[in-house]
């Protein structure tokens, strides 16, 4: 998705509002987390951004990729996205692939754009690291993005997709917070159905908020009594290294200690709440595969040394109904933006920088690849902050970081002398320029059957799962 900001004339920067017209603008691809958070941004000092965004509303993974218990999560990212991408001088165009619907090239080139953000996410599943493990995907093995999207949308009748069968027992490959949702999904609901067989009708929301050891006390039940293994997440590294919390790059030696402590203390408490249990230091090595299914997976035990994982002799083997990965998220490709590896090519990962389009930046999960909401916020408004503000001329850097456990480095500071550089090249939009812009912007809205009005628009869309 595409991402528009507008500059406007140095007498009107860093105010919210003004009669004339914006004279520059910048084009946002994607419209969730970190596409609103800056678009956000930049309105807030007087710029004109354009939304470009695949979906047809704007809230990407947080739709489809929390299970459906995080309901009181989603109505809230799904409320401050819609506040933000409604402010003046934000408009939203729906139902547009960047590189297929509009060249990138186009975009970045021709349409008037000082600048371009790509703010697009990370949509496809990171392949299982094991050669020829791809053959086996529905086979017994599972992808976290296609299985929570069923689990979600499990008792939807107009459901087409692949519903995959939750198993107990099922392995889990990873060691984030979506490899913990995905664990829960599993014991949760074989929870659920055990309970059922009982005659106890529990429904998941009720029993992921309680906890499974409570509802079980409730009706003089435990863990033993239903006979079930739960899921087991598998992680290559230690325990203390789960990133459940984030750690600043500037913490202190007894910060980090505090918070790794943290880490542990929420694993804990989610291990004895959802019946789970982590196995760290071990990492996917080999495939027990028989009758043409994966059926479990053989491990090569880890230690990390200085922060590198290192690989020992000892293996193991564990049998399994279901490998669920869940490794972390990668970008779709862009038809025009060249790919090392399963990432883009980019030449400065601080602020997502591509070697052949110097007007791009791109900040959240593009870049990070953690898939988690805040790790994506704080990513989009340190770039936008640090490098995107500066280059189009409308910075506040004479006030002070508003964010002060974000230390920029040496690198991150060099970035920013270099971008902030090109802000007295740029050409100013006329208004005629402007004029033409917006109305490329107008008839790209008209070909996507868009209103105009976001909140008129969701509605007509109806409200998301």
């Amino acid at each position: 998705m595409l991402s528009a900001i507008v500059l406007v004339p140095t007498s009107c920067q860093n105010s919210a509002m003004t009669d004339s017209k914006p004279n520059k603008a910048v084009a946002i691809i994607g419209g969730a987390t970190a596409g609103a958070e800056v678009a956000s941004r930049l309105a807030s000092r007087g710029i004109q951004t354009v939304v470009f965004e695949q979906n047809k509303r704007p809230f990407g993974k947080i739709e489809d990729g929390l299970p459906r218990w995080h309901e009181a999560l989603r109505k809230k990212e799904y409320e401050a996205i819609r506040s933000k991408l409604s402010l003046p001088l934000v408009e939203f165009v729906p139902e547009t692939r960047i590189g297929d619907d509009i060249p990138f090239e186009d975009i970045v080139e021709n349409w008037g754009f000082a600048s371009v953000v790509l703010a697009n996410g990370a949509w496809w599943d990171r392949p299982l690291p094991i050669e020829g493990a791809e053959a086996y995907v529905n086979k017994g093995l599972f992808y976290q993005n296609p299985f929570v999207i069923a689990f979600n949308h499990a008792h939807d009748e107009k459901w087409s997709g692949e519903t995959p069968e939750i198993q107990d027992g099922s392995i889990v490959i990873g060691g984030g917070l979506a490899s913990i949702d995905v664990a829960k999904i599993v014991t949760l609901t074989c929870t659920q159905r055990k309970l059922a067989e009982r005659n106890i009708d529990v429904d998941l929301n009720t029993l992921e908020v309680k906890g499974i050891p409570k509802i079980l006390a409730a009706h003089d039940l435990s863990w033993e009594d239903l006979g079930l293994q739960g899921a087991t997440i598998y992680y290559r590294r230690r325990v203390e290294d789960m990133p459940l919390v984030e750690i600043p790059t500037d913490a202190t030696e007894e910060r980090i200690a505090k918070l790794k402590k943290s880490r542990q203390t929420i694993l804990d408490k989610a291990t004895k709440k959802y019946m789970f249990q982590v196995e760290p230091l071990s990492s996917p090595d080999g495939m027990l595969i028989e009758d043409g299914k994966m059926v479990g997976l053989r491990f090569r035990r880890t230690r990390v040394e200085e922060g590198r994982v290192l690989s020992t002799d000892e293996t193991f083997e564990r049998r399994t109904p279901a490998v669920i990965s869940s490794i972390g998220s990668i970008p779709e490709p862009i038809p025009g933006i060249e790919m090392k590896g399963e990432l883009f090519d980019f030449s400065d990962r601080e602020f997502g920088r591509i070697e052949s389009y110097p007007t791009v930046f791109s900040v959240g999960n593009v870049v990070t690849g953690k898939g988690n909401i805040v790790a994506s916020r704080k990513h989009a408004k340190r770039v936008s902050e640090n490098a995107i503000e500066i280059y189009l001329g409308v910075g506040e850097q004479e006030n002070g970081r508003e964010d002060m456990e974000i230390t920029p480095s040496d690198e991150l500071a060099r970035t920013a002398e270099i971008v902030g550089s090109h802000t007295d090249a740029q050409a100013m939009l006329s208004e005629s320029e402007y004029q033409a812009l917006m109305d490329r912007v107008a008839e790209q809205q008209k070909r996507s059957g868009y209103s105009g009005s976001l909140e008129a628009w969701a509605k007509e869309a109806g409200e998301p799962c």
